[in-house]
């Protein structure tokens, strides 16, 4: 029941059967964190008859789990660091599903935002934390990478199940299903957990720097908050002030970080070779994730005329070629290929993802589904590299705060192209609208739909073909802007990451530790 191991020593040895079970009870927490991020996409209408939240409340009842789990991350794999990430992972999961209870029988608005921010908790207690159990039980460089190939590619796919999951459950059942799918996982974990995961954690700590807690809230919240309302409210001066004050709490963050004796994020970790350069590129790749799907999603909707429930099925297609990339991608660079070319590669299939979806047209569902699919397989090669690349880097007994380093860049990252290729496909919508539309149809193509409805038949067909085609144009503007950023990153990335090795098993000792 103990089964705790040391992080410093025989890590040469390889892993066997019981490892590889492991991995399959850490993919369930993994599935259902990611999951949770879509899993209110078709929930929402049947908790808005049942509640009757306020605007405001909806928001946040959709929003809060994000916003929690992001500024939590960092603060989450520090912890896990230093009391053990099992020890960690099994209170994360037990609030997780005491939650997921919580929010499955909420009775009022404020119980489910409430709820809602304590699943973000969990999460955040969750993400971190596998990754950093996958790190201590695969020290071999090849099973690692696996192992990390197939962790990015349960976390990219569990996004598209989770909206697929609550489409489904909420047609057929009341809306609090598609938060008590979450328990038998949970309970499996918390029961099978204790035997089959090591204890590890960082064997001198130092103190817990509970004053960079908030600096890290503060630097995180204002700027994730910005950066995903400037999409559906365009650039507004609120907004931008909460970015800035976010940079701002940024600033005093690092500063803290570089002078307090046993900081919440050790700057030396930076000094890595290589782990910077994947940092940064990870941001990238989930820039240009998050800054596609904002796109994809509307186009099979509301050009497409597609229900959700169908749009989400369809949505599921890409995901073909996201089980492919992962092992494919590992096999190339075991036999010896520069992992700086390969994610260079993976950054030029995203690149080409990206020019596909600018040739879409208003009626394009199959040139449509190929671009997402190619895009998809492209980030999935970046993420999966760069992952083992930064986690090979890293010291085994910061493997938390690593981990929480890249999940904190990949919700940045996210927030970022959603806000920036979301501006630029809004702008060219606006541009290519008429004058003389009505105000609500020149802000948006759901204004325009709705708008349509209430006019004569042809007058009402033609704003809408009017509203299809400028939001077409507005996404293959915004696809070319993306295309020419992830080329960058290809570049980029071929030359930061050329031989470039990661972290050699037996060198463990935590340079950073002092």
């Amino acid at each position: 029941m103990t089964n705790t191991t040391s992080t410093t020593t025989t890590p040469t040895a390889r892993a066997g059967r019981r490892e590889w079970t492991a991995l399959g009870v850490l993919m369930l927490p993994l599935l259902l964190v990611s999951m949770d991020v879509s899993v209110l996409y078709f929930a929402v209408p049947a908790i808005s008859a049942d509640l009757r939240p306020t605007g405001t409340q909806q928001l946040w009842i959709f929003d809060i789990y994000g916003f929690v789990l992001a500024g939590l991350l960092m603060t989450m794999g520090s912890l896990g660091d230093r009391i053990g990430r099992r020890r960690l992972l099994l209170m994360g999961a037990a609030a997780f599903s005491a939650a997921s209870l919580l929010a499955a029988y909420a009775n009022s608005a404020e119980t489910l935002i409430a709820a809602r921010a304590v699943l973000g908790i969990g999460g955040a207690t969750l993400l971190p934390s596998t990754m950093g159990l996958l790190r201590t039980m695969f020290t071999d460089p090849g099973q690692r990478a696996k192992a990390i190939g197939l962790w990015s590619g349960v976390m990219t796919g569990g996004i598209a199940l989770g909206s697929v999951m609550s489409g489904v459950l909420v047609e057929h059942f009341w809306w609090g299903s598609v938060f008590l799918v979450n328990l038998p996982a949970m309970a499996l974990l918390l029961i099978l957990g204790p035997f089959l995961l090591p204890e590890s954690k960082n064997p001198n700590p130092g103190r817990f720097d509970w004053q960079s807690v908030p600096l890290s809230m503060a630097a995180v919240l204002p700027v994730i908050y910005g950066l995903k309302q400037i999409p559906s409210e365009g650039w507004d001066l609120r907004y931008g002030a909460s970015i800035a004050v976010g940079l701002l709490f940024t600033a005093l963050f690092v500063r803290r970080q570089r002078t307090a004796a046993s900081p919440l994020i050790p700057p030396a970790l930076f000094r890595g070779q290589g782990f910077t350069p994947a940092v940064v590129l990870t941001l990238v790749s989930a820039f240009g994730m998050m800054g596609s799907a904002i796109f994809t999603t509307q186009y099979l909707q509301s050009v497409l005329g597609k229900s959700p429930l169908e749009a989400a099925l369809w949505s599921l297609l890409p995901s073909v070629f996201i089980g492919m990339a992962a092992p494919v991608t590992t096999q190339i660079v075991q036999k010896g290929a520069d992992r700086g070319y390969v994610v260079a590669a993976g950054f030029a299939i995203t690149a080409g993802g990206y020019a596909m979806l600018a040739l879409v047209g208003t009626d394009s569902l199959w040139l449509t589904l190929t671009a997402a699919g190619v895009l998809a397989c492209g980030v999935v090669v970046v993420m999966s590299q760069l992952t083992d690349l930064a986690m090979g880097t890293a010291p085994v007994e910061r493997a938390g705060t690593a981990s929480s380093l890249l999940e904190t860049g990949t919700e940045f990252g996210g927030a970022l192209g959603m806000a920036v290729l979301g501006s630029i496909g809004t702008a060219l919508y606006r541009h290519e609208i008429p004058d003389s539309a009505p105000a609500a149809a020149r802000e948006t193509l759901g204004g325009a739909l709705a708008t349509a409805t209430r006019l004569p038949g042809h007058t009402g067909d033609a704003l809408v073909t009017t509203a299809r085609e400028a939001f077409v144009s507005g996404m293959q503007g915004a696809a070319i802007a993306g295309a020419v950023l992830l080329a960058g990153a290809a570049a980029g990335a071929a030359l930061t990451l050329r031989r470039i090795r990661p972290r050699q098993p037996e060198a463990v000792q935590d340079p950073v530790a002092g």
